[in-house]
């Protein structure tokens, strides 16, 4: 589920007051009593949930486009303040946030409420909230692995990052054929490696076996997964010195499933990276050429000035190394 909404309009409940009788006043004969309000079906429920999803699917698409439309008026030179871009997304979300709270004041045990209500504040960056959120609905349900994945993530942004390695060790357990637990662990044992060290008593080389074999398994399930093959490809740019042909084989695998041009394209960059630290520099220039598109033509600027600072150094200790010695 992704969110965004129009925002659905809350249900304002009416309470009724009884007169109070007077003494000099015969009370009146009694009213029949009345029927106790009918409770809410299942399926009207589940339907004014979906409602409040669609809507938080709407607004989040919307946002989406402005973010987009503003970034290519700003390569132009007319976007939008900052400032003036938050302040209309906020404008935005906020009937999607009021439409979640009141659902969820009506309907406080409603689990998959809490949980697309954590992810909507996640997405708006209020990281606390979302952990308040996930935790009640750990609290109603206790082995649902999609709610220790989601605690697990914000651990490992706003710590503490050793307690989202238990949960998601707890999520892979109710769940062992969830490619994106193990994608998740694998990426917060990598960027948190001094942590995953102290947790596992373990070295750091041990941490990147570690890393490897989560992603391995991630990738065992999904193995089409491009974002999932380029972050294991990644995850040698950690290790020193750099294994260039381990890199160089995961950058080749994420190659034959990327999607389209611009993957393909920020593949070659890694290509031309680690030929470049492995003295390919024909190859690595080769690879610079292939790429094209503009959103990567700062990156392959850099790219091509590092290229070239190292050709120097090593043309220079080349030729230091073929002077003849003095006699």
């Amino acid at each position: 589920m992704r969110h965004f909404w129009t925002g659905i309009v809350g249900i304002l409940l009416a309470a009724g007051w009884a007169g109070a009788a007077t003494n000099s006043i015969p009370p009146a004969p009694a009213a029949a009593p009345t029927a106790a309000a009918e409770p809410e079906s299942n399926e009207a429920i589940d339907k004014e949930f979906h409602r409040v999803m669609e809507a938080d699917d709407d607004a989040q698409a919307d946002v989406d486009k402005w973010i987009r439309d503003n970034d290519e008026f700003a390569a132009k030179g007319a976007g939008a303040p900052p400032a003036q871009l938050k302040r209309r997304i906020e404008e935005r979300f906020e009937p999607v946030r009021k439409s979640y709270e009141d659902f969820l004041a009506r309907h406080p045990k409603h689990v998959q409420a809490r949980v697309a209500y954590a992810s909507f504040l996640g997405d708006l960056k209020d990281e606390e909230s979302a952990q308040e959120q996930l935790e009640k609905a750990l609290a109603l349900s206790t082995n649902d692995p999609a709610i220790y994945n989601n605690l697990a993530n914000i651990y490992g942004h706003i710590g503490p990052v050793k307690k989202a390695f238990a949960y998601y060790e707890k999520a892979i357990k109710l769940n062992p054929l969830e490619p994106v637990y193990y994608h998740n662990f694998g990426t917060t044992v990598y960027l948190f490696r001094t942590d995953a060290k102290e947790y596992y008593s373990i070295d750091e080389q041990q941490v990147f076996a570690k890393a490897f074999g989560l992603y391995s398994n991630a990738m065992r399930l999904d193995p089409q997964n491009f974002p999932l093959a380029s972050d294991v490809a990644q995850t040698y740019y950690g290790i020193k010195p750099l294994p260039t042909e381990a890199a160089l084989k995961a950058w080749t695998n994420a190659l034959k499933i990327a999607h389209d041009e611009i993957e393909r394209e920020g593949v070659y960059l890694h290509f031309a990276r680690v030929k470049m630290v492995a003295g390919r520099f024909t190859e690595a220039r080769a690879h610079l050429d292939a790429v094209t598109n503009s959103m990567y033509a700062e990156l392959k600027e850099r790219l091509e000035k590092s290229l070239k600072t190292h050709q120097n150094a090593s043309e220079a200790t080349n030729t230091t190394a073929a002077k003849p010695t003095a006699q």
